[in-house]
C-alpha cells in the first residue's frame, strides 16, 4: 500500500545525504596525504578515499543491521534469489561511485561530471523499470516532460550556480603565477610539461567511460534493488545488509587489494582526518541507500522514486556548495529559475508515474518450508496439492 507522505520523507532523506555525499568526499579526499603531485599520485589519494566509504558502508549497513536482526524479528526473509539481487543492486551502486571518483580523479570538472550522472541515470532507472515491468505503454507524455523538466532544471543549477566573486581573483593570480614559473622553467622540463598536458588530453576517453559507467550503475541500482526487497518478504535490514556486503567488497577489498600491488602505495597513505572525512561520506552514502529502501517498503516505486532523489541531490550539492563557501551575494535569477523547473518537473513525474503493470503488485512469495505430517498419516510428495492456499493439508 502506498504511504506517500512517507515515501516522500524517506525520498527526502535520500536526496538530502546523497547531495552532501560530494561535498563531504571532497573534503576527504583533500585531507589525504599527498605524497607526490602526479597523476598516479591522485588516483592513489582518490581510491583510499573510496576506501573509507566502503568502510562505512560496513559498519553502517552490515553490522547495525546484523546486530537488529539478532535481537528483534523483523517482517520478510532470507531467501537466494533476493540476496543475489541486493547483492547485485550493491555491487552496481559501488561501482557507480567508483565511475564518479575516477571521473573527479582524471581531472574532469565536477560541473560537468554531476550534471551528466544526475540527468543520465534517471533516464535509465525509468527505461529498466519499464522493461522489467513491462509497462512502457503505460509512460504518459507528462511523465516524459516532468522527467525531462527535472534534467534540465538539475542542468541549469549546476551551470548557473553561484561562483564567489574571489574565485576570480584566485584564478587570475594562480594564473600569473603558472606564468611565472613557466618562464622560469629551463627548457628541460618543457618536454615533461608537454607530456602531461598529452596524457590530460588522453584522459578525456577514461573521462566518458567512468561518467558512463556512473550513469549506468545508478540508474540500475534502484531497481534491482526493489527486486531484491520484494524477492525478500519486504524485509528492510536484509537488503540493505547485502548492499552494505558488496559494498565492503568493491569499495575495500578490491582497492586495497589494487593499490598495495602497484607502485600507488608509495605515492599516497592514509591520514586521520582524512579517514574521517572518507567515512563521514560514506554515512552520507549509506543513509541515502537506506531511505530508497525505506522509501520501497512504504510502497514507492523506482519509476517515480529515483527521478525525485537524482532530481533534489544535485540542488541541495549546490545549496550546500555555497553554504560551505559563505557567498550568498551571487545568486541570480537563471539559478532560482532552474530550481523552480526541476520542482515542478518532480511534481510532474510523481503525479503521472506509471502505475503496476496489473493493477496489484504481485504478492511475495512465502518462504519455503518443509512440510508437517500428523502422525500416522500416508507419505506424499506433494502434501499441499494446488489451489489449497491455506496450507492446511486436505483430508
Amino acid at each position: 500500500m502506498l504511504k506517500l507522505p512517507y515515501v516522500l520523507i524517506a525520498t527526502a532523506m535520500t536526496a538530502f545525504f546523497w547531495g552532501i555525499y560530494g561535498i563531504v568526499l571532497r573534503n576527504g579526499t583533500k585531507w589525504m596525504n599527498l605524497k607526490e603531485d602526479t597523476f598516479q599520485g591522485e588516483i592513489g589519494v582518490s581510491l583510499r578515499a573510496f576506501v573509507g566509504v566502503g568502510l562505512a558502508y560496513f559498519l553502517i549497513a552490515v553490522l547495525v543491521p546484523v546486530a537488529l536482526l539478532n535481537r528483534k524479528r523483523e517482517t520478510g526473509y532470507w531467501s537466494f534469489s533476493g540476496t543475489m539481487m541486493s547483492l547485485f543492486a550493491g555491487a552496481v551502486g559501488a561501482l557507480g561511485a567508483l565511475g564518479v571518483t575516477l571521473a573527479l580523479a582524471f581531472k574532469a570538472q565536477p560541473i560537468i561530471v554531476m550534471p551528466i550522472v544526475f540527468g543520465g541515470a534517471p533516464v535509465v532507472n525509468t527505461l529498466l523499470t519499464s522493461y522489467l515491468n513491462k509497462s512502457f505503454n503505460q509512460i504518459k507524455p507528462l511523465f516524459l516532460l516532468g522527467m525531462l523538466m527535472v534534467a534540465l532544471g538539475m542542468v541549469g543549477v549546476f551551470l548557473n550556480r553561484p561562483v564567489p566573486n574571489m574565485g576570480k581573483a584566485k584564478e587570475s593570480a594562480d594564473k600569473v603565477q603558472v606564468a611565472q614559473t613557466e618562464s622560469e622553467a629551463d627548457q628541460a622540463a618543457a618536454p615533461e610539461v608537454k607530456t602531461k598536458e598529452k596524457q590530460g588530453t588522453q584522459n578525456w576517453l577514461a573521462i566518458g567511460m567512468s561518467i558512463a559507467l556512473a550513469v549506468v550503475c545508478w540508474g540500475a541500482y534502484g531497481p534491482f534493488l526493489h527486486i531484491g526487497q520484494s524477492q525478500m518478504g519486504g524485509s528492510r535490514l536484509r537488503p540493505f545488509c547485502c548492499v552494505g556486503i558488496a559494498y565492503f567488497i568493491i569499495a575495500v577489498m578490491m582497492p586495497i587489494v589494487f593499490l598495495e600491488s602497484t607502485a600507488m602505495h608509495q605515492s599516497s597513505g592514509y591520514t586521520g582526518w582524512g579517514m574521517i572525512g572518507s567515512i563521514l561520506a560514506g554515512v552520507c552514502g549509506a543513509m541515502g541507500a537506506l531511505g530508497i529502501i525505506l522509501a520501497f517498503t512504504f510502497g514507492g516505486k523506482p519509476i517515480f522514486v529515483m527521478p525525485l532523489v537524482f532530481g533534489f541531490a544535485p540542488v541541495i550539492n549546490t545549496v550546500g556548495s555555497i553554504i560551505e563557501s559563505g557567498k550568498f551575494d551571487n545568486l541570480n535569477a537563471l539559478f532560482a529559475g532552474s530550481l523552480i523547473l526541476g520542482i515542478l518537473g518532480a511534481v510532474t513525474v510523481l503525479l503521472n508515474a506509471p502505475k503496476a503493470g496489473h493493477g496489484k503488485p504481485a504478492a511475495a512469495p512465502t518462504p519455503p518450508q518443509e512440510p508437517t505430517k500428523a502422525p500416522g498419516s500416508p507419505s506424499s510428495s506433494d502434501p499441499y496439492p494446488s489451489g489449497n492456499t491455506d496450507n492446511t493439508p486436505k483430508s
